[in-house]
């Protein structure tokens, strides 16, 4: 019972959040970033999942906004395409702020940023960076554990160590920033995963909440058992990535899972629909 009565505390505390960042809104008063924060948090609840239709630039949070979105969420893989790049950190950290700070700028919803590997390996770094995130607009971050540039993830110890950086950077700014902490374990095994990578996934998602961690983040993991044993054993909510072999969004609620992320989904279908159109002008 106890375990019942803290999730309904949960969700009453993020229906009340929820509700008085709508009244700023009617009010036509820009909410506070610790309303965003509060409110974003609130959304993450366990079988009523907070849907994310990822976007890249000012312009497609805005339209997303406009659609009905409770938060707006970049997806880096996207960002990075809109610029002409390839993901994995290839567009320098002050592109990555400054279109931060120009969608922060375009919706009055909160935003989390998609913020890769924190574009460093060394945690003085990491906080100074984090600090950027945070005075760009920001409300929450993900935050992946692979070695970007590399096949292998961070030991555990030393993802550990580098989301408390995060964590105390944060407190010292004053801000409850969201770190949706992100395991590679399963895109790195996304043909061959089985119960060992949701061991370790679960291990890791109780060190990371250990350490500061708010969500525990696991794409390319689609097997429905699997995501329901991860979503009954993580201490934090569980988010998955749509892909095309994801169970529903629906049948992810009743697994108990509290994120839902569309990833690049969005920004393909949006060029495979310029590419359709521009096909039937040329070919006329």
């Amino acid at each position: 019972m106890r375990g019942e009565e803290a999730a309904s505390r949960c969700i009453f505390d993020g229906i009340v959040v929820i509700i008085n960042l709508v009244r700023c809104f009617e009010q036509n008063v820009m909410p506070t970033r610790t309303e965003k924060a509060e409110a974003f948090a609130g959304l993450h609840i366990k079988g009523e999942p907070l849907v994310l239709f990822n976007i890249w630039d000012a312009g497609s949070a805005a339209a997303v906004a406009e659609s009905g979105a409770k938060a707006i969420a970049t997806g880096s893989w996207s960002v990075a395409a809109a610029d002409g790049f390839t993901d994995g950190e290839n567009r320098s950290l002050d592109a990555a702020i400054l279109n931060l700070e120009r969608i922060t700028a375009s919706v009055e919803l909160p935003v989390t940023i998609d913020f890769e590997g924190g574009y460093t390996a060394d945690n003085s770094n990491l906080a100074a960076n984090i600090e950027r995130v945070i005075d760009a607009g920001a409300v929450g971050v993900n935050f992946e554990d692979q070695v970007v540039g590399s096949e292998g993830l961070y030991p555990i110890e030393e993802q550990v160590d580098r989301i408390k950086v995060i964590r105390e950077t944060a407190d010292k700014a004053g801000i409850s920033l969201f770190i949706n902490a992100r395991s590679d374990i399963f895109l790195k095994n996304l043909a061959a995963y089985d119960e060992t990578h949701v061991k370790e996934a679960i291990e890791r998602a109780k060190a990371y909440a250990d350490a500061g961690a708010d969500g525990f983040f696991a794409p390319g993991l689609r097997a429905p058992a699997f995501i329901k044993e991860l979503a009954d054993a993580s201490p934090i909510p569980l988010n998955i990535l749509v892909m095309a072999d994801t169970p529903s969004n629906a049948e992810l609620a009743s697994f108990g899972v509290a994120r839902i992320s569309y990833g690049p989904g969005p920004y393909k279908r949006m060029i495979e629909f310029v590419k359709n159109a521009a096909r039937k002008v040329y070919a006329s």
